[in-house]
């Protein structure tokens, strides 16, 4: 069983993904630390504990809120796609008691920073964790920068982030998560701990149709379905006017589908460099991924083909 620490900006992409993380028997998730990203961090953490709330859950992980800021530039955010609150405003959704319909979990944020939390998970599994970043680099930035002898004891980090091949999805020439926080990911990347990385090249294969949802979800009337009907919409709503489909990418849950299935992934070797300063590149991923033309000291694994449809089925079977 692989142990994980997920740290995230839910998000409703996110949301999917730690579902799914928390639904996998391959994975033991020791902690789930927030950072700023798709919503300011106390966003993140609330959304956090309300995702974990649809679960019923009788022991939870570790949970600890992290960095506000970026290590360098201004936060910017994307309510525009994932709602207001970040998970479609089910936050604003209530009972007829006025009651909220999706409460947080009943589990405490510890006092500690996500960066010691990170630190004390990797000091307490050495060799053994992998770390599974869904949101901006800031945390594990931070990190490395209070103990970087202690990080280099992670396992590997899994990190959704990036793009190649195609045009990013913030600029035309950046992925969110990496341009949120472009300074965060170039020391990351520049690390040396082992890194797969899932870009929007990766992500983008992998299509989730309303239609799609809507069948699997109704199947059955429980809490996951209800949840994922309610905090989809406004995503789904978002990509009809502006991306041309009914439904949305999940790209935070195809990290998870890499450390529980690699068979569903296809992924080459690169040497990976962030752009921090570029007026029109700022936060560019920049690699050649031919093979012809491996780099001799390549600093990560980059996922460039995904088996869509069998993942997909996948995703749901662990949901349901």
């Amino acid at each position: 069983m692989q142990r994980i620490l997920i740290d995230t900006d839910p998000g409703v992409d996110d949301a999917l993904a730690i579902l799914y993380a928390m639904l996998s028997p391959e994975l033991q998730i020791e902690a789930i630390t927030t950072v700023c990203g798709n919503v300011p961090v106390t966003q993140a953490t609330q959304n956090l504990l309300t995702i974990l709330d649809v679960l019923d859950l009788d022991e939870f992980p570790a949970i600890a809120q992290g960095e506000a800021e970026p290590l360098v530039k201004p936060l910017i955010t994307a309510a525009h796609v994932h709602g207001d609150d970040g998970l479609g405003n089910v936050s604003q959704l209530r009972n007829t008691d006025g009651s909220p319909l999706y409460p947080p979990a009943n589990t405490s944020v510890l006092f500690t920073s996500a960066v010691d939390l990170i630190l004390e998970m990797v000091t307490r599994y050495p060799d053994e964790l992998a770390l599974v970043a869904l949101g901006p680099l800031t945390n594990v930035a931070k990190a490395i920068r209070e103990d970087a002898a202690k990080m280099q004891r992670l396992q590997k980090i899994v990190v959704m982030g990036g793009v190649f091949e195609e045009y990013g999805n913030v600029t035309t020439t950046a992925e969110f998560n990496i341009f949120v926080d472009p300074h965060a990911a170039y020391e990351v990347f520049d690390f040396g701990v082992p890194i797969h990385i899932a870009p929007l090249d990766a992500t983008h294969q992998v299509v989730l149709t309303g239609e799609r949802l809507h069948a699997e979800i109704g199947k059955r009337e429980d809490n996951i379905s209800n949840f994922l009907k309610d905090a989809t919409q406004a995503c789904m709503e978002f990509y009809r006017q502006h991306v041309g489909f009914w439904g949305f990418h999940i790209h935070d849950a195809l990290p998870i589908g890499m450390l529980t299935h690699p068979e569903h992934f296809e992924s080459v070797d690169a040497y990976v460099q962030i752009e921090t300063e570029g007026t029109l590149t700022n936060g560019m991923t920049i690699a050649d991924l031919r093979r012809e033309r491996r780099h001799p000291n390549p600093n990560a694994r980059v996922c460039i083909k995904v088996a869509a449809e069998a993942f997909l089925d996948h995703f749901f079977k662990r949901l349901y």
